[in-house]
């Protein structure tokens, strides 16, 4: 273990009211010498070990190996030392109070566990690793390349058409499938193959860490997992033996192994802002220490989900630190992403970057974003407290990054109101100015996001209404006239389910009729031209799973604890939206060929329109979301900074659109002709 002890902690404002313990390694550790135990306990009278021989009560073969009286230490910790590697061992405390209560809690630094995280699990993790796993490294896959494409682990391999192992579906094992492929389409790839084709270089897993909404013994529910239990274990439900706690561990390493092999990146969603309950192991161990609270006592509910982390406290600083770079240590992760950033304070972010930079070798490289909100106020912090939401942004670090809403809203309309339109699905004029700024990473507008590097852009996340859904509701007020509605259940919108089903086939679009089939065809293009401009935008391009074949969750916006069938991706669907895949896979690969579509300025052409049109170096990206043909002079864009006498001319590198192909005119190719909905890259020859 690498103990994090070099971070700052400048906020001496926040009351402390025990001794800190912060050069200790805390939990189970396993040494040349032994197994040390260690629980940081300062308001304890007594604390006592147990060993057991199985993770949870009931097991075949469970037995309480011993009880030890453990030491108390001047740093508010309790310690005891085995000469033995106590390797498999489960184990937990008991703590007793001054007024004689018991509480019985798992390891809060706990990195191994039971089933359900009931016990803590002592590894020693030079016994699971995979083959090869001492040469495994973060693939060499620059920033400039990033592109990230977010998915659950369920997500990725529940369909069963999809070509995986029986045993290996919603599992960790299901990414190391590589050469699958839909059933009775042995020609389309799914699985890591897919993602090898559709040419992502970066997968962001939903929360893999061990959460509490999924029996992992019957694993019969599904959900997302943004409910933490043991923030630095594997979740269980995910691994073909939930029993033993060395299986999840040893499966996750062969996942994020086979991902690198494929040349992806893995990027692990954390979660430190709140835990699945208030009555949680850091609650136990040091009651109301670890979680805010309002001045009348009340939990701050600042995350939605009854409890909020205090980031701010010392001793929390220091887990959140050690967790994050234990995840990239041992387990080789290349990024994380942070739920309700918004709720983490501003030094504690700072604190994770670096440390992680002190990491040999690839510390630099490990990328950090997170979410700049967060779901409500949470409780009053010390003046000196600044969170990383948005007012704290320009406090980061400028390696740490974050979501951008405002180019998701600009693009596709307001994520809380489904029929409200962007600049691709109808409204053009009133989001033509915001755009222009978007494409550039909102690097010189009147409200900059920082550098390019922090601006993850994107029009699709797990969270809100699909991108397809979204265009769907939208578009199916403005050209089919039909208004919106809740659906029969919460966070829900009704609309024709033939926009959701998506048949393009030429019979599909019989069935449903001219009008239908129009704004079908309507919702296809508005789908395209988003994924155009996030493509070509300045920043680090950012998607969810299927949003590259128009996947539906028929209107749900918050499907954490839907079905599996509701939210697994659907390889079928993958296959029929083929073309469309396509045209984002185009995207992504000349993304990857030029730099300057990361952080190159972008010249914005001035319009009579509305039009977006942009020069990137040697490209021009034009975009034409309204029902009229434009007609854009891009003489000064075509000449200006280009040197020799020979005359360049601009060459079409590809078209999407309904009207026809973007054409030049003029005597010197002065003009660009765009169709209505049309979005194009052309590139100076």
């Amino acid at each position: 273990m690498t103990l994090v002890d070099k971070f700052e902690q400048p906020n001496t404002s926040v009351a402390e009211p025990f001794p800190l313990c912060l050069e200790r390694p805390l939990g189970a550790v396993v040494t040349e010498t032994g197994t040390q135990f260690a629980l940081w306990a300062p308001s304890a009278k007594k604390v006592t070990l147990r060993l057991f021989m199985r993770g949870s009560m009931g097991e075949d073969g469970d037995a309480l190996i011993g009880q030890y009286l453990m030491r108390p230490e001047t740093d508010g910790s309790w310690t005891y030392d085995f000469a033995d590697n106590k390797h498999g061992v489960y184990y937990d405390f008991l703590i007793e109070r001054d007024c004689g209560s018991v509480d019985r809690v798992a390891d809060p630094w706990a990195r191994g566990a039971g089933v359900n995280g009931r016990r803590s699990m002592v590894v020693d993790f030079s016994r699971t690793n995979p083959d090869g796993w001492y040469r495994d490294h973060m693939p060499d896959v620059p920033l400039a390349q990033t592109v990230v494409w977010e998915t659950h682990v369920g997500d990725f391999s529940n369909d069963p058409a999809g070509g995986f192992p029986e045993s290996h579906r919603g599992k960790y094992l299901a990414f190391t499938d590589d050469g699958t492929s839909l059933d009775g389409h042995p020609d389309f790839p799914t699985g890591i193959a897919y993602l090898k084709k559709l040419g992502v270089t970066a997968v962001q897993l939903m929360p893999i860490y061990d959460f509490g909404s999924v029996d992992e013994e019957t694993c019969d529910r599904y959900n997302w997992g943004y409910d933490p239990v043991n923030y630095n274990v594997p979740e269980g439900s995910y691994s073909t033996n939930p029993f033993d706690g060395s299986v999840r561990i040893r499966e996750v390493k062969q996942m994020v192994q086979a991902l690198h092999n494929a040349g992806i990146k893995v990027i692990m969603d954390v979660v430190y802002n709140h835990m699945f309950s208030p009555d949680n192991w850091f609650e136990r161990s040091v009651p109301d220490y670890f979680l805010r609270r309002k001045p009348n006592g009340a939990l701050a509910n600042g995350s939605g989900c009854g409890c909020d982390m205090a980031t701010e406290r010392k001793m929390f600083r220091r887990f959140i630190v050690e967790s994050v770079t234990f995840w990239a240590r041992e387990y080789h992760m290349d990024g994380f992403r942070f739920d309700l950033m918004g709720l983490i304070d501003v030094d504690t972010m700072n604190a994770v970057r670096a440390a992680l930079d002190e990491i040999p070798g690839r510390g630099r490289d490990i990328l950090m974003y997170g979410e700049p909100w967060s779901a409500g106020a949470s409780a009053p912090l010390p003046a000196d407290t600044l969170l990383a939401g948005k007012q704290g942004l320009a406090q980061l670090d400028d390696r740490i990054g974050h979501f951008c809403d405002t180019t998701r809203d600009t693009i596709k309309g307001h994520v809380f109101y489904s029929d409200c339109p962007g600049y691709v699905n109808g409204g053009m004029h009133a989001n033509a100015v915001a755009v222009r700024e978007a494409v550039d990473a909102w690097r010189h507008s009147d409200r900059p996001e920082g550098v390019a590097g922090q601006v993850i852009q994107y029009v699709s996340a797990h969270d809100d209404l699909t991108l397809w859904d979204k265009l769907c509701a939208s578009l199916a007020a403005s050209s089919l006239g039909s208004a919106v509605a809740e659906g029969d259940e919460e966070n829900t919108v009704d609309v024709p389910k033939v926009l959701h089903d998506a048949d393009f086939s030429e019979q599909g679009l019989d069935a449903v009729g001219p009008e239908m089939a129009q704004a079908l065809r309507d919702v296809l293009g508005a789908n395209r031209l988003s994924a155009g401009i996030v493509l070509t935008s300045a920043g680090i391009p950012f998607m969810l799973s299927g949003e590259e074949f128009a996947r539906t969750k028929y209107g749900n916006s918050d499907s954490y604890d839907s079905t599996k069938e509701l939210n697994w991706l659907d390889w079928n669907r993958a296959w029929h939206m083929r073309d469309l895949i396509g045209f984002y896979a185009k995207l992504i690969a000349l993304r990857k060929s030029d730099a300057r579509w990361f952080d190159g300025n972008r010249k914005i052409v001035d319009t009579e329109g509305d039009e977006l049109v942009f020069r990137v170096g040697d490209y021009l990206v034009a975009v034409n979301p309204s029902d009229r043909t434009g007609v854009v002079d891009v003489a000064a864009a075509a000449v200006e900074g280009d040197s020799g006498d020979m005359h360049r001319y601009w060459c079409c590198l590809g078209v999407s659109g309904r009207g026809g192909g973007v054409s030049t005119g003029g005597g010197d190719d002065d003009y660009l002709i765009m169709p209505a909905h049309t979005f194009a890259i052309w590139r100076l020859q």
